[in-house]
Order: structure tokens, then sequence, then C-alpha cells
């Protein structure tokens, strides 16, 4: 699919989507809680499709409407006439980083397998981690497809938490569900923190034996629950999506007024740093009562350490574009292993919107104040997608996106949601 997006002015107030990383932990959790468990503000993302159809291949019940999700689930070990069992990840790295530990608890023999990008994404870690635990495992060279066994037994260990916190993340469930007493995960390294607050924040909702947290340097499991709530049926609602909230915001900055709600501003998500962000670049950005408001101002360059939260690269490009000078953002070996080697994408696509990115080592620098509109292209991969079209409303021309369907991987509505706002956006289908 193409997409053309014409330079426009935006106006209006538009609910952000909802938050596949607390969507995904969600489902992981309530597979992992025995009984029914309900799901408000679900997503309907491709990856959290993904994660649903994960659990309901394990054996869980899905019950879908638009404001919740049921889940009914006899817990571990998973109940399942599937032979052989397969569990299909899609394009998700989360639902394959998180799923894969959880799938080791059973002792029968489960393959895993995805699609596009996720096909060449290393998955090193676990040919080495996991036999330590007592499972065995096969993959294709560090790669997919991969098969475990379990039963996983968990056993102290020290991990490298450098690539991504994804891998911690499946780690911490699947140990809390296998009745972890007095061991602990040793981490080297640890990126992107706040999405393991996430992680220990949804086990603590459901319900889960929540390890003790050490600085993030060690994470010590205690016999029992460590906290007071031990809950039957667990209720969780879907945060607001910060990710792709930091599109919109950075829209607004460029060619708003517009206010965004449901944006949680005491929130454990990483991306949350977005707004520090915008305040860097001197954006008109205001929270309110009914959300939170972002419209053009004086943009300026600014440095900003994205280490933590490397999804907020693209819309920070985007926004870079408009700043007067230079911007310096760090944090670039980060985006090598994600849907596209995100650093060369978004220098390859930004320099035909006539925006200069050099990147030096881990920093990436943009030289803002122009954009052309130009023909780009998504390289299969949502962000992209995003931070070429949020970039495009105010360039000199129209601009258009090439297979720009990614955004369905993360935000599916996302080009109607322009379009509410007053964005000039027209669809076509590639021939």
């Amino acid at each position: 699919m193409k997409v053309t997006i014409h330079p426009s002015q935006l106006k209006g107030i538009i609910q952000a989507p909802a938050s596949k990383s607390s969507m995904q932990r969600a489902c992981a959790a309530a597979l992992l809680s025995k009984g029914r468990s309900t799901i408000y503000n679900p997503g309907h993302s491709n990856d959290d499709k993904a994660a649903i159809g994960i659990i309901k291949a394990l054996g869980a019940s899905v019950e879908i409407n638009n404001e919740e999700l049921i889940i009914n689930n006899s817990g571990f070990p998973f109940t399942t006439h599937h032979s052989p069992l397969i569990i299909d990840c899609g394009e998700s790295g989360l639902s394959i980083r998180m799923f894969t530990p959880i799938v080791a608890l059973s002792d029968k023999e489960i393959t895993i397998n995805g699609s596009g990008s996720l096909e060449t994404r290393p998955m090193d870690f676990f040919d080495d981690i996991l036999p330590l635990l007592g499972v065995k495992i096969n993959s294709n060279e560090g790669k997919l497809p991969m098969t475990v066994q379990g039963p996983l037994v968990p056993a102290n260990i020290e991990v490298d938490g450098s690539l991504s916190s994804q891998f911690l993340t499946g780690l911490l469930m699947a140990y809390s569900a296998a009745g972890a007493n007095n061991v602990s995960i040793k981490v080297k390294d640890l990126k992107s923190k706040p999405y393991i607050d996430l992680t220990l924040d949804v086990m603590k909702q459901f319900g889960m034996n929540v390890p003790e947290n050490k600085n993030y340097k060690e994470f010590v499991f205690h016999s029992g629950p460590t906290h007071d709530s031990a809950l039957t049926t667990p209720q969780y609602t879907v945060e607001g999506d910060w990710s792709g909230g930091a599109f919109l915001l950075v829209a607004g900055a460029i060619a708003g007024s517009i206010t965004v709600r449901g944006l949680d501003l005491s929130s454990t998500q990483a991306d949350k740093a977005i707004m520090k962000a915008l305040m860097s670049a001197n954006a008109a950005i205001a929270t309110e009562a009914n959300g939170i408001q972002a419209h053009p101002g004086g943009l300026r360059g600014f440095e900003f350490d994205a280490t933590d939260c490397p999804d907020l690269f693209p819309p920070l490009v985007a926004l870079a574009s408009y700043c007067d000078g230079e911007t310096k953002i760090k944090g670039v070996r980060r985006l090598k292993h994600k849907e596209s080697n995100r650093a060369v994408t978004l220098q390859d696509e930004f320099d035909l919107m006539g925006v200069r990115i050099i990147i030096e080592d881990d920093t990436m620098i943009i030289h803002g104040g122009f954009v052309k509109g130009a023909d780009v292209h998504s390289h299969h991969d949502h962000r992209i997608a995003m931070a070429c079209a949020v970039a495009a409303l105010g360039a000199n021309s129209e601009t258009v996106i090439d297979e720009a369907e990614a955004v369905k991987k993360s935000y599916p509505d996302f080009y109607e949601d322009l379009k509410s706002l007053g964005a000039n956006v027209s669809l076509s289908s590639n021939i």
C-alpha cells in the first residue's frame, strides 16, 4: 500500500492507541494465571494479535470484544491438544523473546516460528541460556525456527542485558511461574530499564511472585508472593501507548495544535521520555486535565540519550528535522536489530526528504530546518513509516510512502487518526 501525505495543518483531540508493550505482557501473565483474567482496553495491532494467538495455541480460551479481553486458562502446566505444537510470533520481537522461556516451562517439544524481519534477528541468547535451565533447544544457527523442550528449572544465572530487556522479561515471568525460590538472575549492562519496571508491575497486578529488584543488577526470587494481593480473577487495564503517542505529540509540535488523551504521565513505559525530548527541543507542550496539548513553536536543536528508549529514534528524527541547528541523539547501537537497521534506514529515507543525518559511533547527528516532499519506503518497518508520515506534514510538497501498511504492526489506525485531525492523507494499493 502507498500512502500520500500532503503538507497539512492539524487540529483536534485524539486518543492514544493501546500499548502493545502493556498488552503483550498482560497476555503472558494471563496465560500463567490459573482461572479467568480480564484485560480492558485491549490492543488490536498485529503484535497484539500474535500474543493472543500464542496463548490460544498454548491452551487458553480467549473471548474478545471491543472493550475487553477475557482469558480462561487452567494455568501451568499448559494443556493443549495440538501435536506437534507450533507457536507463531509473527513479526513481534517482544513475543518471541518473552514467550520462549514461558514455552520452555512445558515438557512438550514446541516449535517457535516467526515471519518477516524476525526470521533474521539473532536468538543466540536462548542457545546459551536455556540449556543452563534444563531446557533442550535447537535453533537455526541462532535464528528461527527454534524448537524447545523443558521443563525449565530455575537456577542462579547471569545474563547479558545489553541487546534487549525483553529476554529478561521472559525469564522473570517463567521463573515466577515455575515457583523459583531463593534463586536469582544477575544482569550485566541492562538496557531499557523502564520496560523491566513495566514487566514487574504487570506481574504484580496478576498476583505473580515478583522478584526483589536489586538496582537492576540482580533479581532475587523469594518463596511466596512478595506483595499482599493473591488475585484469583485478575483485572488489568492496558495503558495508552507512549510509543505511538510520541508520533502524535511530534505531529502536533510540527503541524498542530492537537490534544492527545490516554497517556499516563506516571507510566513506567520507557517512551514517556518523549516529553523530556520535546521540552529540550523547545516544543510548545502543555499537560492539561483532558490530555497533553502540542502545537508548533520555535523548535531548536537538542541533545537526548535514547539508549533506554530506542523506539523513540524515529519520532525524534522527525522532530529534529524541524529544529533549527544540530540535534544529537545517543543510543544508535540499539537500532541494529529492529524491523530494519533503523539507523541506516532513517539516514537513507530522511536524506531523500532533504534532512542530513550523520552517524558517529553511538550518536546520530541530525541537521534540521528544512524538509522536502519525496518518495520514500518504510522498509517494512512500522516506525519508519510513521516517522516519514509525521515529517511529511510540514514538508514543502507531497510525500509518498511505499509499503505504508507496516504501521499495522503496532498502530493500525495511525493514518485514520491523522486524517481525523485534519491531515490530507490518501491511500492506494500497490500495482
